[in-house]
C-alpha cells in the first residue's frame, strides 16, 4: 500500500507532531507577546495536506489538537481516520478508539525530544535553542507576519527539514514544511483559543497516559 494512505504508522504519527512542534517553534520568535505559561491551554482545529511523490492530490486530514504547557500536546486527527497522538517528556503515544497502538519512549525520538525541549524554552520567551537549530528570516508585522526557516546544519542527518515558511497574526495561521527528498506538509490553523483553565477530564487522561515510562 502506498505510503500515507492510513496515516496511522510510527512515520506518520511521528511526522505530525514534528510538523505541529515546527509549526509552534517557528511561531514563538515572533508571537512573545502569545507565551504560553502553565495553567493555560492552546486549543484549536488544523487542516493538514501532505504533498507525496507519486500521488496527484494531496492527502488531507482534519482534526483539532490541544497544547498544554509543561504537561504535552494532543493531536487527535478526525478524518480521514480517527486517531490519537499525544506528545508528553516521556515520549509519544497514539490510540485509534481508545486503544493504545503504539508507545514510544523520548530515547528512540531524539530529534522530536530536542523539538519539545525547544518548544518548552520558546513558551517561556527563550527562542536561543530555536535559533542554534535554524536561520529565522522574519518579514511583516505584528498583525501579518512571516518566517523562513533553513537548518543550519543542513547536512546533520537527524534533521528531517530542508525549510520551513510560515505565516500568522495573534497565532499561526499556516506553516509549510519541505523535506530534503521534496515532499511537503501543510498545516493550516483556525478556531484557535487561548484560555488560563485546567485541561478537561478527557485531556487530562491522555497527557496521564503518555507520561508514563
Amino acid at each position: 500500500m502506498p505510503r500515507g494512505v492510513h496515516g496511522q504508522g510510527e512515520g506518520s504519527a511521528v511526522t505530525r507532531i514534528v510538523v505541529f512542534l515546527l509549526a509552534l517553534l517557528a511561531a514563538f520568535p515572533a508571537l512573545a507577546a502569545e507565551t504560553l505559561s502553565e495553567g493555560q491551554v492552546l486549543r484549536g482545529a488544523f487542516v493538514q495536506e501532505r504533498f507525496l511523490k507519486g500521488f496527484q492530490a494531496p492527502l488531507k486530514s482534519e482534526g483539532r489538537f490541544a497544547l498544554a504547557p509543561g504537561r504535552g500536546l494532543i493531536w487527535h486527527t478526525e478524518t480521514p481516520f480517527a486517531v490519537t497522538t499525544v506528545m508528553s517528556p516521556a515520549g509519544l503515544v497514539q490510540e485509534v478508539k481508545g486503544n493504545e497502538t503504539m508507545r514510544l519512549p523520548a530515547a528512540r525520538l531524539p530529534f522530536m525530544s530536542k523539538l519539545y525541549t525547544m518548544l518548552g524554552g520558546a513558551l517561556t520567551g527563550d527562542w536561543k535553542a530555536l535559533e542554534d537549530m535554524f536561520a529565522v528570516e522574519r518579514g511583516g508585522g505584528a498583525d501579518a507576519w512571516t518566517l523562513h526557516l533553513t537548518p543550519r546544519r543542513a547536512d546533520d542527518p537527524t534533521m528531517p527539514i530542508r525549510a520551513i515558511d510560515v505565516r500568522g497574526g495573534r497565532f499561526v495561521d499556516e506553516v509549510e514544511i519541505v523535506k530534503p527528498d521534496g515532499d511537503r506538509d501543510r498545516l493550516t490553523f483556525r478556531d484557535q483559543v487561548l484560555k488560563a483553565e485546567p485541561t478537561t477530564a478527557d485531556e487530562a487522561a491522555l497527557l496521564a497516559s503518555a507520561s508514563r515510562p
